[in-house]
């Protein structure tokens, strides 16, 4: 009897991952990876930066090609072709050999499903003018870098205000291309909540990248030649020598329907935590399949390069055969992305989804500095923090700032994964010294600061209330010193230090709602307490102070 044969179709990451960690399980199977791209493993989330020039050239961004996993694994890759059907009873999968187009048969005892997610392309006029790209892979991240490389590129415009299209207006926008976004949703980053993509938006402004939010495109309108000029949102025709699609993807999933294979609520592949779909001996991994949240126990979708890699990893044990199967036990959307000095995080529930789930949500907003203040690089973050009222749990969390926000999210993610309540997060013992962190990190900040929220020691308002609020009578008081507020203050606020609040008692209102606003939070804390002190009942506080608010100010 000869070896077990494992055939995997695709690579980049989930296909790839899976392969080698089987054959590091079990070097005596027959491993052949089957993918219809040129390269076999490469590094999908680093095009943007490819785009950008600060990775110089494609080979940095290969990872390992067809003869490394030869040589290090006895893996067989061939490139350049595609599978075409599976026929799960002769357990076959039929292939098009791309340069030839010869069909050919490989078997299998087990199967993996790696098939990935292809670009969303909107049914829309003109889609497929010249200089309409999408960028998914090596060639199409070198077509675009080409065309920049060309100089023929002044004005460009990103469809989709996702992670990778904002990555990939920042790499542009820093070639010195004038770059619009165009967002459908009524924010960028459409996982987050609106308090902190506005903020996002607000930056990306100062950094002279336009964002059109809320804004369907009409149509692409050709130049003359071939290629895109402009584009219609219908109100307005923006000039583009270059249009990047970055309209989210969809998850390839033609070869799995056609043979029985039954997909999930979200429309991808539906597999149990073993990776292992309704038909026995095949699997599915990566950006084509399913997975499930930590929280919720609902089948999501996740199309991210982590993700793919922790399920190769479980669908490659399990395939090898050596031993106890393993499971994913689920994930959380984490996410991280940069945009020029700017660091934005994410990780579980966003207030929204949670509320929609039926949680008893409760937010806090708070800015606090990544490492001990008087330490050279010191930089403010702001953690928006989400808990459960009922059980306490932290339920998810957003952090965006010029300072390290990679270490908290993690923090965050562990807290989540192992269902900690915001009084096991406060508590956490978490590494201190001047260049790493302040005595109480941000997150136990965030998680304090929570603590007295639920304990009913302030009441929040939040950036995006604040209007109403306004409009509705209320005061916005600013308590911080006079040459911090006329350096940048909201309009329609009105300043008196916290120090001469008291002598000043008289400018308030007593039957209004006061709203307190500072730089961060902490002197509109004490100023409510003193207020309190002196009678006053209605007083809360605005989240995040000038700090984090995403709105224009003077």
């Amino acid at each position: 009897m000869g070896a077990k044969k494992i055939l995997i179709i695709g690579g980049v990451a989930a296909g790839t991952k899976a392969a080698a960690k089987a054959a590091r399980e079990n070097p005596g199977l027959d491993i052949v990876v089957l993918t219809r791209d040129s390269h076999v493993s490469y590094a999908g989330c680093g095009l943007p930066y490819y785009i950008g020039d600060v990775i110089k050239a494609e080979r940095e961004l290969l990872v390992r090609r067809p003869k490394d996993f030869k040589a290090d694994f006895g893996i067989e890759v061939i490139t350049d072709i595609e599978a075409t059907k599976i026929l799960p009873e002769e357990k076959m999968v039929l292939a098009k050999d791309l340069n030839t187009g010869e069909t050919r048969q490989f078997a299998y005892d087990k199967l993996v499903l790696a098939t990935g997610a292809s670009p969303f392309i909107p049914p829309l006029e003109g889609t497929t003018l010249g200089n309409i790209k999408t960028v998914r892979t090596v060639q199409e991240a070198t077509a675009v870098k080409n065309l920049l490389s060309e100089r023929k590129v002044q004005d460009a415009v990103v469809v989709g205000g996702g992670m990778i299209g904002l990555e990939v207006a920042e790499n542009l926008s820093q070639r010195g291309i004038k770059t619009t976004v165009v967002e459908l949703a009524p924010h960028i980053l459409p996982p987050y909540d609106a308090d902190i993509a506005l903020y996002v938006q607000k930056y990306l402004a100062e950094k002279e990248i336009t964002v059109l939010a809320g804004t369907a495109v009409k149509s692409f309108v050709d130049n003359g030649q071939g290629d895109v000029g402009a584009v219609s949102t219908g109100a307005d025709l923006l000039k583009a020598d270059l249009v990047v699609l970055s309209a989210g993807v969809r998850p390839n999933v033609e070869l799995a329907v056609d043979c029985g294979i039954l997909l999930g609520p979200t429309g991808a592949i539906a597999v149990n935590n073993k990776t292992e779909t309704n038909i026995n001996g095949i699997y599915a991994v990566g950006d084509c399949a399913e997975n499930v949240n930590l929280i919720t126990s609902q089948a999501v979708w996740y199309p991210m390069g982590s993700t793919a890699n922790k399920t190769g990893r479980v669908a490659g044990i399990n395939l090898a055969g050596t031993g106890a199967e393993v499971t994913v036990k689920g994930v959380l959307g984490t996410s991280v992305l940069k945009l020029f000095e700017l660091n934005i995080a994410k990780t579980g529930l966003s207030e929204r989804d949670a509320r929609a789930l039926g949680y008893n949500v409760e937010t806090v907003i708070v800015p606090a500095s990544d490492r001990a203040h008087y330490y050279p690089g010191s930089r403010t973050i702001v953690t928006k923090l989400i808990v459960d009222r009922d059980s306490r749990r932290v339920l998810g969390g957003q952090i965006f700032g010029e300072g390290a926000v990679d270490k908290p999210i993690d923090i965050l993610v562990t807290a989540i994964s192992l269902g900690a309540t915001v009084d096991q997060l406060s508590g956490l013992d978490l590494a201190y010294a001047p260049p790493f962190s302040t005595a109480l990190s941000t997150t136990a900040v965030a998680a304090n600061v929570m603590m007295n929220k639920l304990a009913g020691k302030f009441t929040g308002v939040g950036p995006l209330d604040l209007k109403e609020k306004m409009d509705a009578g209320a005061m916005l008081v600013d308590v911080r010193i006079d040459k911090e507020y006329f350096v940048r203050k909201i309009p329609g606020s009105i300043n008196i230090p916290l120090r001469r609040l008291q002598e000043r008692v008289d400018e308030l209102d007593r039957e209004r709602e006061i709203i307190l606003v500072c730089k961060v939070g902490l002197r509109a804390y004490l100023a409510l307490l003193k207020l309190k002190r002196l009678g006053f009942e209605k007083v809360s506080i605005l989240e995040g102070g000038i700090t984090a608010y995403p709105f224009e100010t003077e």
